[in-house]
């Protein structure tokens, strides 16, 4: 049910500025999992008004695109409460002006209270955040979106690493995006994939990034889905 293609000229310029932001890196890295990786994605450096505006554009470009429909967003905390606000901005600037709202963490018991933030939780909800890695987040946000008699309606992300989810330390035969798909029924449309990288990699004439592209590679044939 994805709907990021490959030769996706907006994936290749989503990845170049991700690089370009210090967002992507390139080394040895350890994932929740464990693994030895060698990139890693942070979303939470996109940390000032140009790049958060333009992860943004990346976002609303990539879901206009996709056609799914959805009457509001829905940022997970904490990543996705940023994400959630930025993205609505820009949906709004390009004409698709819809309602965010957020969770809390812990619930407030004054004001308010509650931990539901921002416009009613109602009608087709999309759930927006930057990667899928165990979907412990996701699935949260399914429960609080029902509890509130809204419908949870897909999963938007910024980069899909396309590699077994792990479960008491085995591997999965599916990747988290694809347990989301398969386990929730929601699609899950992503700006980039691993496969995006690589691509990104391969066509690079610059040898200081190309020469990462073995080890990516030779990642993605040890985990890849």
């Amino acid at each position: 049910m994805s709907t990021t293609l490959s030769n996706d000229s907006l994936a290749q310029d989503f990845v170049a500025f991700a690089v370009q932001s210090q967002v992507l890196r390139f080394g040895e890295f350890k994932t929740k999992a464990g693994r030895l990786s060698p990139y890693f994605f942070n979303a939470g450096l996109f940390d000032d008004g140009a790049k958060l505006g333009r992860l943004a554009e990346f976002y609303a470009r990539r879901l206009i695109a996709s056609g799914l429909q959805f009457d509001m967003l829905f940022g997970p905390a904490y990543k996705g409460i940023t994400l959630a606000a930025a993205v609505s901005i820009e949906l709004a600037r390009l004409g698709h002006n819809k309602p965010f709202a957020y969770n809390r963490k812990e619930a407030k018991d004054h004001g308010e209270g509650g931990t539901l933030v921002g416009a009613p939780v109602q009608g087709r909800v999309l759930i927006i955040d930057d990667v899928i890695s165990a979907g412990t987040s996701v699935r949260e946000s399914i429960e609080l979106i029902k509890a509130a008699g809204a419908t949870p309606c897909g999963v938007t992300i910024a980069l899909d690493r396309q590699e077994k989810a792990t479960a008491n330390g085995q591997d999965a035969a599916e990747s988290a995006v694809q347990q989301v798909e398969q386990h929730y029924g929601l699609p899950v449309v992503a700006i980039a994939t691993l496969r995006d990288l690589l691509q990104y990699l391969g066509a690079q004439s610059d040898p200081a990034l190309s020469a990462f592209h073995p080890a990516v590679e030779a990642y993605r044939q040890r985990y890849g889905v």
